[in-house]
């Protein structure tokens, strides 16, 4: 239980950075990070193997509320948040939050597994190789069917892996001339959009399901929450911070290289039946 307490404490430093640092709620690395965890006190805290995908997705997603408002306000203190652009995209997340969180409840943990795994990768290649996406002009314009179709879009994929939906907003800001920045700092507002609605969703779908670990409401585990949002929160602004030190190009490449590492170790553990 000291591993278990420890490691959450560390993964929600490390979140809660990465929140400030790059917008993205860090769900890319509580989702595997909490999988790790509670497969590893399977037996211990009672939980069933098929329920540990959702139970990772829904608790990141839960953890993602405070640490996005965290990171969300810090980034509107520097003027990088632009609500407008939360609104427009915003209607489409809630609509495609929905759409996802009934889905989820049809699909087999192995299967959620393995559409984080697919998307984080074709997400890292899109990092990788799509560095126009990054590169904005002078002023930007998004029309408001454009908006609510990426917002569908953002928010099923973002709901259905358990993240605050930057790594899908912010390519999508920056290629309609939005500057990164600008881009970062509405990404982590849109997050907090999508973790609410798809909390309350993996807590409707999770609700009454048995063999989940203590303290869990639905597919969110309240002992995690309480370890983790709390340190989250504290190191988001840090994260933030540095986000307005260092250069778009460094942002861009820290975003892309732990976008790969992740999406590595995930589809080594489906391969390894992990």
């Amino acid at each position: 239980m000291i591993f278990f307490l420890f490691f959450l404490l560390l993964l929600g430093a490390f979140a809660g950075i990465l929140a400030g640092l790059l917008g993205i709620g860090g769900g890319v690395i509580l989702v595997p990070g909490l999988y790790f965890v509670f497969s590893s006190m399977q037996d211990e805290m009672g939980l069933n193997q098929a329920y540990l995908m959702h139970l990772s997705v829904g608790t990141s997603l839960a953890i993602i509320v405070p640490t996005g408002i965290s990171s969300a306000f810090s980034h509107y203190k520097r003027g990088s948040v632009d609500f407008n652009l939360v609104k427009l995209i915003g209607f489409g997340v809630v609509i495609g939050v929905i759409i996802a969180t009934f889905t989820a409840k049809g699909l087999s943990g192995k299967s959620m597994q393995i559409i984080f795994a697919t998307i984080i990768c074709l997400l890292a290649l899109i990092m990788i190789t799509g560095r126009s996406l990054f590169q904005h002009k002078e002023g930007y314009s998004i029309n408001n069917i454009g908006a609510f179709i990426a917002g569908t879009i953002i928010g099923s994929i973002s709901t259905l892996i358990g993240i605050g939906g930057a790594t899908l907003s912010v390519p999508y800001m920056t290629m309609n001339g939005v500057p990164m920045r600008k881009a970062i700092g509405s990404a982590s507002a849109i997050g907090v959009v999508i973790a609410t609605f798809a909390t309350i969703g993996f807590i409707i779908i999770g609700w009454g399901i048995k063999d989940l670990p203590p303290y869990s409401l639905g597919y969110v585990n309240l002992l995690a929450l309480v370890c983790i949002a709390p340190i989250s929160v504290m190191a988001a602004p840090f994260g933030a911070r540095i986000a307005h030190k260092i250069s778009v190009g460094r942002m861009k490449l820290v975003f892309a290289i732990f976008m790969i590492l992740v999406a590595i170790n995930m589809w080594r553990k489906i391969l390894m039946g992990g």
